[in-house]
């Protein structure tokens, strides 16, 4: 009988301080927010003001997972992010019972023929094989998800010898000849962790017939871990190419051009918005980063927004034919679209000099990898199906446009937007995101604070821990090759055997009324407005 009276005793005792311990740190809790004087809901309501923070705080998850339709959410929606997953992880793009598209909103529209290309009339190359691992689905229930990894041979979807596009054709020494339309735009390492960086160079180098821009930050032995392709990013900030006071060096240039892995090399003027010039918080840049950078570690990188080398149409070509001469490889450029007059005298000069970049990077101001601030992020620079067109257009009317190719970025993450951008004119696509979302990303938005959960922008070992590139090379090949496959599905539907095929004759542009208007049409009207403006 004590026995039992001992053990409600006891009971009573553990329920009462498991009840008195949160009415303690309550009253604590409300005392100090009384108290404080910084915030006037806490003061006022200092329960309700702890509700509304606590929900203020999740509300981004809330709306990510919850709330926002498939259709919704910033940068990319749900099904945009679905799509770059399913494409990486099970290489499929299949949906039933219909697309989630709002076709009452406006939009592009590719036009597909009467008589579609059969797959036999494709000129595509799928040889050699690649050898990668599927994910196959056994069972996806509420509470469990069964799944195995496959080993599975499939098709390269490479473009013929004779569809490929030469980089430097003309103009250099070694020419970076391309047999596929999508590689990956630049991401630095610093920006990105070891794991990330490694495994994208590996998943391109398995899929083949792409390229990695290194970003500007810099050649790492992360981004040559797979022996893919390389372009060679330069910023402002001249990392990996200057010296210890932080001017050019001709010699690390030349050294950099001689490595057989590097193709091209890419000044970059702007990037998305950041006319600000790149930034990598201090505690992500490690012994190592600041070894490759040659800066000091542990401290901010706050590269310059421009060049010092150049300031003008003349100094910046005269430096790309210098760059071109030593390092014997084809030279281009990354432009943010925005000041046309700019931009006009700037291709005005390339037709009377001769001297020309060998490929522009258009990057729309919709391009956002790393961090800037709102009032660029929102508001600098044309977004990429305006900037396009008016880069191809300026060119063609000077008569250059064949000495230059295009590569276009911007949120070009699924087969139809490469597709448009293509017809635009672009001759080549970079992608930046959709290779993050490939090896994990989760759009957490954090890419700047060094606490990426996933691993993927992050220099945090622990973190980085949680990224296995062993795996994640499959989903970056997987990714590549699916969206290769799309660009042909959407050739054959226009009516033509290659994607390199696609012109502005092919899409149109439908507005909320349903009319419907040629590209051409639209590049017209404007134009017209220009010259009625000046």
């Amino acid at each position: 009988m004590n026995v039992l009276f001992d053990l409600v005793i006891a009971l009573l005792i553990i329920i009462g301080i498991l009840l008195l311990v949160p009415i303690v740190f309550f009253i604590y809790l409300y005392i100090k927010d009384d108290r404080q004087k910084q915030h006037s809901i806490l003061r006022n309501f200092p329960v309700l003001g702890k509700v509304r923070y606590f929900t203020e705080k999740i509300g981004p998850e809330l709306r990510q997972y919850l709330y926002n339709n498939d259709n919704e959410g910033k940068p990319f929606s749900r099904k945009e992010f679905q799509d770059v997953v399913k494409s990486g992880k099970y290489k499929d793009r299949l949906v039933g019972f219909g697309s989630q598209r709002d076709f009452g909103e406006e939009g592009y529209f590719i036009r597909n023929t009467l008589f579609p290309k059969l797959r036999t009339e494709l000129k595509v190359d799928n040889e050699p094989k690649i050898r990668t691992r599927i994910y196959v689905e056994e069972g996806d229930n509420l509470f469990s998800r069964k799944e195995r990894s496959e080993e599975k041979l499939i098709n390269p979807v490479y473009l013929t010898d004779e569809n490929a596009v030469i980089l430097g054709e003309h103009t250099c020494r070694h020419p970076f000849k391309l047999k596929g339309l999508i590689g990956q735009s630049g991401m630095s390492y610093g920006a990105l962790g070891e794991n990330a960086i490694s495994a994208l160079s590996k998943g391109l180098a398995m899929a083949g017939g792409t390229w990695m821009n290194t970003g500007e930050g810099g050649l790492s032995e992360h981004h040559l871990a797979g022996k893919t392709d390389i372009i060679f990013q330069i910023g402002p900030g001249l990392f990996g190419v200057r010296n210890l006071d932080g001017e050019f060096s001709w010699e690390a240039f030349k050294q950099k051009s001689e490595m057989e892995q590097i193709k091209a090399f890419e000044l970059k003027l702007a990037q998305g918005a950041k006319t600000r010039g790149g930034h990598v918080e201090g505690e992500k840049v490690t012994e190592e980063i600041a070894k490759i950078r040659l800066v000091e570690p542990g401290k901010t990188i706050n590269s310059p927004n421009r060049f010092k080398e150049f300031d003008s149409p003349a100094t910046l070509l005269h430096f790309v034919e210098e760059l071109r001469n030593v390092s014997g490889k084809p030279i281009g450029i990354k432009i943010v679209v925005g000041d046309l007059d700019a931009l006009e005298e700037l291709v005005a000069y390339m037709k009377e000099s001769g001297e020309c970049p060998d490929f522009i990077t258009i990057d729309g101001g919709e391009g956002g990898t790393g961090a800037t601030f709102q009032e660029l992020a929102d508001t600098v620079g044309l977004p990429i199906q305006s900037a396009l067109p008016i880069v191809d257009e300026m060119l063609k009317e000077y008569g250059i446009r064949n000495r230059v190719k295009l590569i276009a970025s911007g949120r070009l993450i699924t087969p139809d937007k490469i597709a448009i951008a293509l017809a635009m004119g672009a001759d080549l696509v970079n992608l930046a995101r959709g290779f993050m979302i490939s090896v994990g990303c989760i759009m957490a938005q954090v890419c700047h604070t060094n606490n990426c959960p996933v691993g993927v922008a992050t220099t945090n070992k622990k973190l980085q821990d949680g990224l296995i590139v062993e795996e994640k090379q499959y989903r970056v090949c997987n990714y590549l090759v699916s969206l290769r496959e799309g660009l042909f599905n959407l050739a054959a539907a226009a009516g033509i055997d290659s994607p390199t095929k696609f012109e502005r004759k092919h899409i149109v542009h439908k507005d909320k009324l349903g009319r419907v208007f040629p590209l051409d049409e639209i590049l017209h009207a404007a134009k017209k407005t220009q010259h009625q403006e000046h």
